[in-house]
């Protein structure tokens, strides 16, 4: 991965519409990159991470996961198959943290990103 790979997230976030598209966007961003065979976000639903938006071909072996964090809490899990620098993976997964929000329980607290 490359400088281009936050950029082009950095980009998402700034134009996307909802959290959906940033986060199937993030994954298509990351699978294209050269040595990526697949990518994928985990979320975090009753103590448990469900597969969400994924892309490529799954080769478990070399696999990279990276938690997603959010106010201090794992929201979910950022996963990459192939070659992966996990430095630029932990900046992917620090930006779109706000993003990965579905079954986080607020307790009837507002919620801002």
């Amino acid at each position: 991965m490359s400088a281009g790979t936050i950029e082009a997230i950095d980009r998402l976030l700034a134009d996307a519409k909802d959290a959906d598209d940033v986060l199937r966007g993030a994954v298509e961003v990351l699978a294209a990159q050269a040595g990526i065979v697949w990518a994928g976000i985990g979320f975090v639903e009753d103590g448990a991470i469900a597969l969400g938006p994924s892309l490529g071909t799954p080769d478990e072996s070399r696999r990279t996961r990276v938690p997603i964090v959010f106010q201090g809490a794992v929201v979910g899990d950022l996963l990459a198959d192939g070659d992966v620098d996990t430095s630029l993976l932990e900046q992917v997964a620090e930006r779109i943290a706000p993003q990965v929000l579905i079954g986080w329980d607020t307790r009837g607290e507002a919620w801002e990103p």
